[in-house]
């Protein structure tokens, strides 16, 4: 006598369900951007999720452990019931002018953070099913080039190249311990609030959008809800080892970026370019993420199976201006 097949799949769906709220996701830097949004779209599959943030904001339904570069009682207590952790801590590189202090704090948000979680993993010999970690397409540089950058090509030495190094450089130690580990090298997030397009929308907003220096460098982009996508494959594929990145397709100049953007919205835009001189002085060193960048390529992750669900510009802001 046959078995009926729908009590096989709803055996098999309520199994895969509790196996999701048995496990516990741990999330750093789950109060950013990228990490609420994250952190909602675990929630809505079912995932038990906890995180690890230096600020005091807190996620409704979710339980926040603070911690800071040397305190880490936090972090061991947070760790230890972990099956899963997506990396996301790393302050703002957008945010102010690189001083030094500014970069080493740049530099110690992600790479010391990584070492810290290690030696909680390490010296507990607790058992994680993954290590899943953010990286960025700075990795490659904040050059602009007509190659398009894969995930075999090498880091380069300027300071994000150098960064990226070695964010997924203390990522790997987690391999050594038989770990899986994925890096996901990510772009420009676009959100609905906050973040990269807010500001870009701005002077669109009051009419005066133009492109940034010769507008003719490249801007790897990525739909939040993508990325989001992204990491929640990267949890539950198997498969999946190493270094991704996540940007879309579809590869745009600031230029054509900014001039999409200004007709979506019904505002002008202008031939004439802000000068990069005046990126520079306003800016300082980190004008070269405004005045630089390259195209990136996504095909390692669309052949684990991946379809973006915004895999050009148009689509991704009709869904966020919406």
């Amino acid at each position: 006598m046959c078995a009926n097949p729908m009590r096989i799949s709803a055996k098999l769906f309520n199994s895969s369900e509790a196996k999701k709220n048995m496990e516990t996701i741990l999330i750093t830097g789950g109060t950013g951007l990228v990490g609420t949004y994250l952190c909602r779209k675990l929630q809505d599959q079912g995932y038990k999720v906890v995180v690890l943030s230096r600020t005091q904001s807190e996620i409704p339904g979710i339980t926040t452990y603070s911690w800071d570069f040397d305190k880490d009682e936090t972090a061991k207590f947070a760790v230890q019931n972990a099956a899963y952790i997506i990396h996301l801590a790393g302050a703002n590189i957008g945010d102010k002018r690189w001083t030094a202090k500014r970069k080493k704090i740049i530099r110690d948000s992600r790479i010391k953070t990584s070492h810290m979680i290690f030696d909680k993993i390490h010296e507990g010999k607790l058992k994680l099913r993954a290590f899943i970690t953010a990286s960025a397409v700075g990795y490659y540089g904040t050059i602009s080039s007509e190659k398009i950058f894969s995930e075999t090509d090498p880091p380069n030495p300027d300071f994000l190249g150098e960064t990226c190094r070695q964010w997924e450089q203390a990522a790997d130690r987690f391999e050594s311990l038989g770990i899986r580990t994925v890096k996901i090298r990510t772009g420009v997030v676009l959100t609905s609030r906050g973040g990269a397009l807010e500001k870009i929308l701005m002077p669109v907003k009051f009419g005066i959008g133009s492109a940034i220096g010769s507008g003719s460098q490249f801007i790897p982009w990525i739909h939040i809800d993508d990325l989001c996508a992204i990491y929640i494959k990267a949890l539950e594929d198997v498969s999946m080892r190493g270094a991704y990145n996540a940007a879309a397709p579809m590869h745009i100049s600031n230029r054509d970026f900014t001039a999409t953007l200004a007709r979506k919205v019904k505002k002008p835009f202008w031939a004439l370019s802000i000068p990069a001189a005046v990126i520079k002085i306003m800016f300082g060193q980190r004008s070269d993420v405004l005045l630089h960048g390259s195209r990136v390529s996504s095909q390692k992750i669309m052949e684990t199976g991946y379809r973006f669900m915004f895999p050009d510009l148009k689509t991704a802001l009709e869904d966020l201006l919406k």
